[in-house]
């Protein structure tokens, strides 16, 4: 690498942003070299959306941003200056086509999160970055508040006008982000907000999910109680697993979830298996149902209700014994097994740990970070983009706008600041 090569612009991990941020800093003028710790760029988002990689959503920037909730606002510098259609047209440009699908989606036309990753690569190369793979980096050098160098563990030194944080979060740990950046941060004087799971499955208490493991149910209703308050209620899927519960409609609000779990909060959730039928149409639905069963047993009416995999965990938490015949099905019962498909209750112990979330919430404060250049606050000349700030939407695409908008403004802004300097 040689010590004595000093670099305008060094950008630390090579994900989308920091592969954004490498490319628009060498665009600008600057000489740049992106330090990546792993054999290969952009680990992470060459598995995202599935492998099919979910680069933005059509949603309206006011939209977009509520899906961050309250540190949403820190991002309208960034997407005022490189939203969605930009960065639409900006991968046009180096040959990744896009199309849109259900819930706003946006994906590569081909859906591959590898030829994503390429792509990307490719053009910060041909920008006029060089790229070092296999070089974690140790620490960031600070002299009179001012960025000068980075040390790597195999203990170069490499000196720097500017800096740019793109390590990426705490979560697949696999792919490398294993939040190296946030104590790199917190050394040089930045607050750390508390490190926590987002689009993590959950845990359950008692055997129910257990039984009902590898179950995916697809139109129900879905709330979420906190102290027996409810604050959350949406439509959609979700999954059974050997521990708890997991799919779209759990993961989306899991980060409000882990929040109230940590803030000792009793977490409770109710699910509507027949959401599209309020009490008195399923009530009629029953006795309809009951009746032409006659001397059949329950098992065999509720084969019409249910998935076969919840049959019995319905007649044994309704207490109906499956064998009973329809016709000897009371009132009672039906009054049971009506509130059972209305409101089957889970209650919620624990998220899975922190690397099981394809999100990190917490991370650099967003207080100590200028929203409209992302340079630090604490420290002249360094900058950060992507999952190292404090900054977590819900699924659809909005994370990964995020990290490309903060890589492109970090990018530019250190290049200004590094070329304006000379």
């Amino acid at each position: 690498m040689g010590e004595n090569q000093i670099y305008d612009v060094v950008v630390i991990g090579a994900g989308p942003a920091g592969m954004m941020a490498a490319g628009q800093a060498a665009l600008a003028g600057a000489r740049v070299v992106l330090l990546e710790k792993t054999d290969t760029p952009g680990k992470k988002l060459s598995i995202t959306g599935k492998r099919r990689c979910n680069l933005t959503n059509a949603a309206d920037l006011p939209e977009f941003i509520d899906h961050f909730g309250p540190n949403g606002r820190f991002l309208h510098q960034a997407f005022g200056r490189f939203f969605r259609d930009d960065l639409l047209e900006f991968f046009e440009t180096i040959g990744v086509s896009t199309e849109t699908e259900r819930g706003g989606r946006i994906f590569p036309s081909n859906g591959d999160a590898q030829f994503v990753t390429q792509q990307l690569l490719e053009w910060s190369l041909e920008a006029g970055a060089r790229v070092m793979l296999r070089s974690p980096v140790d620490q960031l050098v600070v002299e009179n508040g001012h960025i000068s160098a980075i040390t790597t563990r195999d203990k170069q030194t490499i000196p720097a006008k500017a800096v740019i944080l793109c390590t990426g979060g705490a979560t697949f740990t696999g792919t490398g982000s294993t939040g190296d950046g946030y104590y790199m941060a917190q050394a040089v004087g930045h607050t750390l907000v508390p490190l926590r799971p987002a689009l993590v499955p959950l845990k359950t208490a008692g055997r129910t999910a257990q039984r009902l493991q590898g179950l995916s149910l697809r139109n129900i209703r879905l709330s979420v109680f906190f102290d027996q308050k409810k604050v959350i209620d949406t439509f959609g899927e979700m999954l059974f697993t050997h521990f708890g519960v997991s799919g779209p409609v759990v993961l989306t609000h899991s980060g409000e979830i882990v929040d109230a779990l940590r803030a000792g909060k009793q977490v409770s959730l109710s699910v509507d298996l027949k959401p599209a039928l309020d009490e008195s149409k399923l009530d009629a639905r029953l006795l309809r149902e009951l009746d032409q069963g006659g001397k059949q047993h329950v098992r065999t009416m509720l084969k019409h209700l249910l998935p076969a995999k919840m049959i019995a965990v319905c007649a044994d938490q309704s207490k109906i014994p499956q064998d009973r015949p329809c016709h000897q099905v009371t009132a009672q019962d039906r009054r049971r097994l009506l509130t059972w498909l209305k409101n089957l209750r889970l209650d919620v112990t624990a998220s899975l740990p922190l690397d099981a979330g394809m999100v990190t919430m917490g991370g650099v404060s967003l207080k100590e970070v200028d929203p409209r250049t992302m340079m630090s606050k604490v420290v002249d000349g360094l900058f950060f983009a992507g999952e190292v700030l404090d900054l977590a939407a819900d699924t659809g695409g909005f994370n990964l706008q995020a990290a490309f908008s903060t890589g492109w403004l970090a990018g530019q802004c250190a290049a200004s600041q590094t070329l304006n300097k000379k």
